[in-house]
């Protein structure tokens, strides 16, 4: 009599939430990890109907005899260059390194810099967790800067998201303001305008 094959597959913890898994990083992991990068762009665009500080106390006096800055320096920091735009480049720089691939381009200013460093990091979120040594931390980065400009911005509503399906039938949930997204399911690029040629996902299936 043959012995018994264990047909359990393998697992490990995964990089990102530790728990059990097949894949190196968990599907859903990687899912928040694009949505969290996805929306950083137009984060970044929100954040300057937030740079003037907000005013305590209904006579607007802040409490305090010093004058306050003219600009809320928290979302200063985010909206300058090393900002959400530092930490972005930092990845793209560093997987472009690793793949050997040439630099990042000169994309213009700030907002066009973060549009073309996080349309890059959609691009290879594949890559990243599968074979980045630091996608813990890569993660980490990006889930810090959306809790940072979501902490600041409040209540103010967040894109709507629309769930897309690609042919493979992954559904893609994207913004209008989403610049590109590569498929999960079968490794595809889509541009921005590619995404809204998509038919819209069923509801079930989103």
């Amino acid at each position: 009599m043959e012995p018994a094959v264990n047909e359990t597959p393998a697992s490990w913890p995964c990089e990102i939430c530790r728990r059990p898994s097949a894949p190196r990083v968990h599907a859903g992991c990687q899912e928040r990890l694009d949505d969290n990068l996805a929306q950083l762009p137009s984060l970044y665009r929100a954040l300057a109907g937030a740079l003037a500080p907000a005013r305590r106390g209904s006579d607007g006096r802040t409490g305090s005899r010093t004058a306050p800055l003219p600009v809320n320096e928290r979302v200063l920091d985010l909206r300058a260059r090393g900002g959400i735009e530092g930490v972005v480049t930092s990845w793209e720089r560093d997987a472009r390194e690793l793949l050997g691939w040439s630099p990042p381009p000169f994309r213009g200013s700030i907002e066009q810099t973060i549009d073309g460093a996080v349309a890059f990091l959609l691009a290879n979120t594949g890559w990243f967790c599968d074979q980045h040594p630091a996608v813990y931390e890569y993660a980490q980065d990006i889930r810090r800067l959306r809790s940072e400009c979501d902490a600041i911005l409040g209540g103010e509503p967040r894109p709507r998201r629309i769930p897309v399906a690609c042919p493979c039938g992954t559904v893609l949930r994207v913004t209008l303001d989403t610049p590109g997204r590569q498929c999960s399911g079968c490794g595809i690029q889509y541009g921005h305008g590619d995404l809204f040629e998509l038919p819209l996902a069923e509801r079930n299936a989103a």
